[in-house]
């Protein structure tokens, strides 16, 4: 009788133990070893546009099922920060993602890059993407791995913001002496800089020239300055001043920055003027609440979210061999004070 017993204890330990045995990895482990991982590699992490970015990608990944995303960037966008950048991607691409989604903050990437091509990772380029000596140099090689471009139509989203400048100054420019000066205050020379300008410029002439009353009546200022440097744009703001500027177009969220912080500090050096700028924030969100002089009109925000969401998603096409769209432009919003609350409710609009 108590062999019997002893074998019954036997078995019944032994039918346990299998049945731990028999458990999935992906069930011990959460159930994500069988998810198929996609690494993002952006500008930025703590930043609320790449917080916005970061779940737009999440919320892509959950959709379509069976893929996990990571997300690294530096602590800033500015050049110092490339060595760490490097660094995040290829510990990424020793990881062996299915997909890589990449903004670079410089150039220097094109052998990691060839390692993804290597390797057959699918990379689509997100926001202001891979810098273009980057891009060519694995065009020449015949290893360029990018197979999709998400980003904000720079030149679009930058027209946007001329249409509505344009009509809330054109009387003035008619009622002017004929000399109306429109300042640019460009953030820097990427192509992201180098759009924004360009498209702003190119539709305002093309309404200023089709307005009778405007006509011939006013001139661009440009200039162009790399946020690295302390109060950069703080000097191209008094530059325009000096220029005789009346309006004043910022191409992204640290000029916007600068310039307010300018204005706060003296208010009365620049109430004349009219100002018009891109991206979001904390500091753009509350001038163009404010009753300052000198007024904010109003911005055009990126859609951050739709950025991260439609990237993933084009890396899911290509991992799984779907149809990838080359280029996947992503429409800017204008915004100002009627519709800024409903803006920053549907999280077009950031504050941080």
């Amino acid at each position: 009788m108590k062999l019997k017993k002893i074998l019954a204890l036997v078995f019944s330990v032994s039918l346990l133990i299998t049945s731990l045995c028999a458990c999935s990895p992906s069930e011990k482990n959460g159930g994500n070893d069988d998810m198929k991982t996609i690494a993002i590699i952006a500008k930025g992490e703590s930043h609320a546009f790449w917080q916005s970015v970061k779940q737009g990608a999440e919320d892509a990944a959950k959709k379509h099922g069976g893929y996990k995303i990571t997300f690294r960037g530096p602590a800033s966008e500015i050049s110092q920060e490339l060595p760490a950048q490097k660094e995040m991607v290829q510990t990424a691409l020793i990881n062996n993602p299915s997909g890589l989604i990449i903004a670079t903050i410089g150039e220097g990437f094109t052998d990691m890059l060839e390692q993804a091509y290597d390797k057959k990772i699918p990379v689509v380029q997100f926001d202001s993407g891979v810098w273009e000596a980057d891009i060519n140099a694995l065009n020449e090689k015949g290893k360029n791995p990018i197979v999709s471009t998400v980003s904000t139509s720079n030149e679009t989203a930058a027209g946007l913001a001329a249409c509505n400048l344009f009509n809330a100054i054109k009387t003035d420019i008619a009622a002017s002496d004929g000399n109306y000066v429109v300042g640019v205050i460009q953030h820097d020379q990427t192509d992201t800089g180098v759009d924004r300008a360009k498209g702003f410029v190119e539709e305002f002439a093309s309404l200023a020239d089709n307005d009778l009353m405007a006509k011939g009546k006013y001139r661009f200022e440009k200039i162009v300055k790399d946020g690295d440097s302390n109060n950069a744009y703080v000097d191209a703001l008094n530059a325009l001043v000096e220029k005789g500027a009346d309006a004043i177009f910022m191409t992204n969220e640290g000029v916007v920055k600068q310039v307010s912080d300018a204005i706060a500090a003296n208010p009365n050096k620049y109430d004349d003027i009219k100002f018009c700028g891109f991206d979001a924030g904390t500091k753009q969100i509350e001038w163009m609440k404010s009753q300052s002089k000198a007024e904010l009109i109003g911005s055009v925000a990126q859609d951050s979210y739709r950025i991260g969401y439609d990237a993933v998603e084009q890396c899911i096409y290509a991992i799984e061999g779907g149809k990838v769209a080359e280029n996947v432009p992503v429409l800017g919003k204008w915004y100002d004070k009627e519709n800024i609350d409903e803006m920053i409710e549907s999280k077009l609009v950031y504050e941080g």
